[in-house]
């Protein structure tokens, strides 16, 4: 396995970092509402093709304040990892949930990118795992510090992806219909112009808002569309 492969459902687990409202407050690299959505869009995307996923903050009682809401609503009552650590791989707890979730293939989102994200990412990938980071679902104090936390973990063999890429490298097929609809929901919600898109083509085009004729795929039949190979859980 290598970064080269694909991301499926059954070989890739999540990491999200510190999403926390003292971690948002001093970032500039992107737009915060921009940043938040695309972070429920990964969280929502890991939860419908059940990627286990693992959400760790730093100092939640005394500095950064709890997670934000609309992750904690994707994964109601899980627990949280609170760490002292600015680097979450040298937290113990940390790593054995990592462990236990048994993928070889990371994903790392979160704040801020040149810190919480860079230094357990490093680490990962010196330890054997594929490592990815969600670049549109992380940030940092300004354009620079981003570019060149992601630049440096790119030298180093991490993989960048974007949100919308990790959901629809997930479905890769729209004969897939067990998640069919799910993805076409999140879409709608989070994925912007595209979403209008997906909403148009579910009114007004035949056949697009069945099952296996997506966006982008209502011209293609369902014979072509299931000559594509994709693994399952």
């Amino acid at each position: 396995m290598s970064v080269r492969e694909l991301l499926d459902p059954s070989n890739c687990a999540l990491v999200m970092i510190d999403y926390q409202p003292q971690m948002l407050f001093a970032v500039s690299s992107i737009d915060g509402q921009t940043l938040v959505n695309n972070t429920t869009l990964i969280a929502k995307a890991a939860k419908l093709f059940k990627v286990p996923t693992l959400l760790t903050t730093v100092a939640t009682k005394t500095f950064s304040g709890p997670t934000f809401k609309q992750l904690v609503d994707v994964f109601p009552g899980q627990e949280l990892i609170d760490r002292t650590t600015m680097n979450a791989w040298e937290d113990v707890r940390v790593k054995r949930a990592v462990e236990r979730m048994g993928r070889k293939k990371l994903i790392f989102g979160g704040l801020w990118t040149s810190v919480c994200i860079a230094m357990p990412a490093l680490m990962a990938l010196e330890e054997g795992h594929d490592v990815y980071c969600v670049v549109d679902a992380c940030g940092d104090v300004n354009q620079m510090v981003q570019d060149s936390s992601v630049q440096r973990m790119v030298q180093a063999g991490v993989a960048p992806i974007t949100s919308l890429q990790f959901l629809l490298e997930l479905q890769r097929d729209w004969a897939r219909q067990a998640t069919y609809s799910g993805v076409m929901d999140i879409v709608q919600q989070h994925a912007g112009t595209y979403g209008v898109g997906a909403q148009y083509a579910r009114a007004f085009i035949p056949h697009a808002s069945e099952a296996g004729g997506g966006v982008g795929a209502a011209a293609v039949g369902p014979q072509e569309q299931r000559q594509t190979p994709v693994r399952t859980q």
